[in-house]
């Protein structure tokens, strides 16, 4: 079973030089720390930033520069600073090539619940919406089932839904999942020594197995 900087580290391995990628809060902030240093990628935030950075260690904390989450962060060299409104104008225009997110729920169509769980104070959805709709590629970063054993991979969402048939892989404790196109979850990877027969029993939605099923690797 993976740790969150353990997920983080594993995506780190679906990106791809030259993409401009933007990372949700929770779980995706820390895919910031291990993408490879020859990959050439762009980090961008909802709140005005172009050319993110790994997290700042204690001595570089600037109160100042901190991303969408309020999280402080490092810039890197070239990286720039612009209105939030240009920032949605990249979303929504198509320039963002990866969005990694956090879930509450994914169902097996690809449909995602993020943003809002009814009856709990919620400060807003944010860019979610706008990111669901408008990124070529979106990576789920989650648990895979919550803290009382259910599982978060769904027939369907019950949550409030931020985006329709949107999720195209996911990452959590447990696997590395792919959302069919057809519908239905296949299974491409398993955490260190988590069973196949438990990914299968912790997953409510249709899971294909296909083949031998490789452990992660880092």
């Amino acid at each position: 079973m993976l740790n969150k900087d353990q997920i983080a580290q594993r995506i780190a391995k679906e990106v791809q030089s030259g993409q401009y990628i933007n990372l949700g809060i929770g779980i995706p902030t820390l895919v910031a720390n291990y993408i490879p240093d020859d990959l050439e990628v762009v980090l961008q935030s909802e709140n005005g930033l172009l050319g993110i950075g790994p997290f700042p260690t204690e001595d570089k904390v600037d109160p100042d520069l901190i991303n969408a989450g309020k999280q402080t962060i490092t810039m890197s060299k070239g990286s720039a600073l612009f209105n939030s409104s240009e920032s949605f104008a990249m979303i929504r225009g198509g320039h963002v090539h990866l969005t990694i997110l956090g879930a509450m729920e994914v169902s097996e169509n690809g449909d995602i619940a993020n943003w809002k769980i009814p009856g709990k104070m919620v400060k807003g959805m944010g860019g979610a919406m706008d990111l669901v709709a408008s990124a070529e590629n979106i990576i789920v970063a989650m648990q895979h089932c919550s803290k009382d054993g259910q599982s978060k991979l769904l027939k369907e969402c019950s949550l409030p839904i931020t985006g329709i048939r949107c999720v195209k892989k996911i990452v959590t404790d447990l696997a590395v999942v792919e959302v069919l196109p057809e519908g239905g979850f296949r299974l491409l990877e398993r955490a260190p020594g988590v069973s196949v027969q438990e990914i299968i029993d912790k997953t409510e939605g249709r899971m294909l197995i296909e083949g031998e099923i490789p452990e992660m690797s880092f």
